[in-house]
């Protein structure tokens, strides 16, 4: 029965900083705004943004279950949160998610997760927020999942899970990977992986520089993929050592239900978090959606043969 087994995620912006989140381990009560219902068999996951202008730019991987290549959507909310406006802004042939956006002196980039293309890809903001192009000279070692960058003392470091291997290892390994320019060269720790643990590895978030340590949202795997955000809180980080505490898992609020079945990720966003959580559907509709999708597949094979 597990085509019939469907994540769907819910998207919001929690009016709460994340450091305050993260002190107090909990979601609960906050006020939340949530991003618009896209529709039945389509979802809205893996916000991350940035303020320009006085205005959220809030950047989400956008997934219909009917094409299942997620492309990269943003969403334009005012001070008051109220929704301005929405557009496509990313897509490749490829399934793009993760849209981790980093502003650095006067440009701003975009890093999707991009892993089966076979590489990690920079783009950088042509005319923000919605024309991107490649930055051709940022190559990383491998086609990470789930790149999350942070900027300490003058030095970029990575973390991610490696896109080789089993989908085991996707959910239960942690890389780690150093730069002195956002644009590399980059180099992999040689402890890699430097973590090993399906409840606390798989980067689940923004890394927050929290009284002088790195916090890194990870996704608890161990019932379900994202079933809750873990905080990682790395002790020892150096190009030759690695060390980190996993702390008490974060949860989707009850108040949410019904999407209370995973808590995938909590990114900061200024004075405000984005936060996705999850409801698992089991609706027999999905085996019509997928029927008609292979079906499609099969008819364009047979019109490209």
């Amino acid at each position: 029965m597990g085509l019939l087994r469907t994540d769907i995620w819910r998207t919001g912006i929690l009016s709460c900083p994340m450091s305050e989140i993260l002190t107090h381990g909990d979601v609960a009560g906050l006020p939340v705004t949530w991003l618009p219902d896209p529709g039945p068999f389509r979802f809205l996951a893996d916000p991350f943004g940035l303020w320009r202008d006085d205005r959220l730019y809030l950047f989400v991987e956008a997934y219909d279950y009917r094409v299942r290549i997620g492309r990269i959507d943003v969403f334009v909310f005012d001070r008051g949160m109220r929704l301005l406006e929405v557009r496509p802004v990313l897509s490749e042939p490829w399934h793009l998610s993760y849209p981790v956006v980093i502003a650095e002196g006067d440009e701003i980039y975009l890093l999707p997760e991009a892993y089966r293309s076979g590489r990690l890809t920079l783009y950088r903001a042509v005319s923000f927020p919605d024309r991107w192009e490649k930055v051709p000279e940022f190559v990383f070692p491998e086609a990470a999942i789930d790149a999350s960058p942070v900027h300490i003392d003058g030095r970029w470091w990575m973390f991610y899970s490696p896109s080789g291997g089993s989908g085991e290892d996707r959910q239960s390994l942690l890389h780690v990977a150093w730069a002195d320019r956002l644009r590399g060269p980059w180099h992999p720790h040689p402890g890699n992986p430097v973590r090993r643990d399906r409840r606390s590895a798989r980067p689940g978030g923004t890394p927050l520089l929290v009284d002088g340590r790195v916090i890194l949202p990870t996704q608890d795997c161990t019932g379900t993929y994202g079933g809750a955000i873990v905080p990682l809180t790395v002790t020892d980080l150096a190009t030759t050592h690695f060390a980190a505490q996993a702390g008490a898992p974060i949860v989707a609020a009850s108040e949410w239900a019904p999407y209370t079945d995973g808590l995938h990720t909590l990114s900061a966003a200024g004075e405000v978090t984005l936060v996705d959580a999850k409801r698992i559907s089991r609706s027999p509709r999905r085996i019509a959606i997928e029927l008609d999708r292979l079906g499609r597949r099969m008819v364009g094979r047979g019109a490209g043969g």
